[in-house]
């Protein structure tokens, strides 16, 4: 990678609002979208999910899950040159108040604001997509496998 893919990667982890959380139900992928905000270092991704939705229900039954976050198709270029990152990791629900919730709370408010309201709904919680290796899609045949120190340097932390 060289400092215009890093500068990508880096836009992706900060600037998209989406992504694309894959997780398994019934041994079955089972993909939706969510709302995410990335960790300081770039190694976890905050979640803030509904414990009734069916993704969080996968999640609380295997913890392993995908998470692809891609930039919008304009429709002024080949959408195969769109960068994209997928990202394989672990993810585990922050209990309020440890394990690092209100550090997570706040980058995830600090991203999306008008979510303060869902704070305070019982069946929403914070959760922490933890990476364990990424790919990482800069534009087309700039393809590269990631580790976590990968992120951690692309993050400047």
């Amino acid at each position: 990678m060289n400092t215009e893919t890093d500068a990508i990667l880096f836009h992706l982890l900060t600037g998209i609002r989406t992504a694309a959380l894959g997780t398994l139900r019934g041994g079955i992928p089972n993909v939706s979208m969510v709302l995410f905000a990335a960790s300081p270092d770039f190694l976890s991704y905050y979640l803030h999910l509904s414990r009734l939705a069916q993704h969080t229900q996968d999640l609380i039954a295997d913890a392993r899950a995908g998470l692809m976050i891609c930039e919008p198709d304009d429709h002024q270029r080949d959408p195969q040159t769109l960068a994209r990152i997928s990202l394989l990791g672990d993810v585990e629900q922050l209990a309020a108040g440890i394990n690092g919730f209100p550090a997570a709370r706040d980058t995830y408010l600090l991203k999306f604001p008008q979510s303060r309201a869902n704070f305070m709904l019982g069946d929403f919680a914070i959760y922490k997509f933890q990476v364990r290796s990424a790919r990482f899609v800069a534009n087309f045949g700039k393809i590269f496998n990631l580790k976590p120190t990968d992120l951690r340097r692309v993050s400047g932390s």
